[in-house]
């Protein structure tokens, strides 16, 4: 779908409290539009429960629970049974959650979630940090980056969630980027109409945390996908399928962009650049992306 001809309602609201090009209120707009108003959504500590905006005001027009960082999932899964209970069977549930409550702190209640077959959607928004409580490494922050517990850069490579969730076999899940929206709105319209537990992960480059200008957010999208730092892709009843620029790339028919080019352009990565340049970590970062495509190439072509 175009972006002109979305649905014009909004249940994002005016005076919310996201930080000047914030990711998650891109995102959080056009899965509003995908779903529409007859949606509950369930949502833990970070970041969106700030953007909500302070009670008891709201920026959302849509009913949201909120609740634990661990419990995401968990709280999902009994608003599902509430509303099976009751006969309530076109209301969309959704879990909302950040890379720390997703990869961390909620993934016990996400696996078990999926494994019981819940009828809901899950989305992770993934800024690979802990932005909301100080910009803190999480398992989704790349290697080499910088936080305020890896001050002199993460010594691990992120964990790869996606290929986690494939491995419940669940009816859907999929990646996309808040720089595409026409892609992440269709993955979200899809995920609708498919009965038991979706997953989808969208990569939410956030100024403050990465260190660029908050007028580049959609620009550190782009590159993340061009370089093949991250795939645009969907998994549906055991087949996957890569889309747009990550499709081209998989098939050899478009180069991928050098990580440099990505990197250089955020703060959390700049003492990989001075006083000199470390050769050996970009190189590193640069080996593990290419390591990722070749396993996809092998798996899926």
């Amino acid at each position: 779908m175009a972006i002109k001809d979305l649905p014009i309602d909004e249940c994002l609201l005016t005076g919310n409290a996201a930080c000047p090009g914030c990711p998650a209120t891109l995102g959080l707009r056009l899965v509003f539009k995908a779903l529409g108003k007859n949606t509950i959504m369930v949502v833990p500590a970070c970041c969106t429960a700030v953007i909500e905006s302070l009670y008891p005001h709201t920026s959302f027009d849509i009913p949201v629970m909120n609740i634990a960082f661990e419990a995401a999932a968990a709280g999902a899964s009994g608003v599902e049974a509430a509303l099976r209970k009751l006969g309530k069977k076109d209301t969309t549930v959704l879990a909302w959650a950040g890379d720390g409550g997703t990869y961390d702190i909620g993934i016990q209640a996400l696996s078990g979630a999926i494994e019981r077959g819940t009828n809901f959607i899950y989305i992770c928004y993934n800024n690979q940090i802990y932005s909301n409580t100080g910009i803190q490494r999480s398992g989704a922050t790349p290697y080499g980056a910088w936080t305020t517990t890896t001050v002199g850069g993460k010594t691990e490579f992120r964990k790869d969630m996606g290929e986690i969730i494939i491995a419940h076999h669940l009816p859907y899940a999929a990646q996309t980027c808040i720089s595409y929206p026409e892609d992440l709105y269709g993955k979200v319209k899809k995920a609708k109409d498919i009965k038991g537990p979706k997953y989808i992960e969208i990569l939410a480059p956030c100024p403050p945390g990465w260190r660029f200008s908050m007028d580049r957010t959609i620009d550190m999208g782009i590159l993340a996908v061009e370089t093949g730092a991250w795939a645009l892709y969907e998994y549906e009843n055991g087949n996957m399928t890569f889309n747009g620029k990550s499709k081209l790339i998989l098939e050899n028919k478009i180069d991928r962009k050098p990580v440099e080019e990505w990197i250089r352009q955020q703060g959390r990565f700049s003492h990989l650049f001075k006083p000199e340049k470390d050769t050996t970590k970009i190189t590193a970062i640069q080996k593990n992306i290419d390591q990722t495509w070749e396993r996809y190439r092998k798996q899926y072509l």
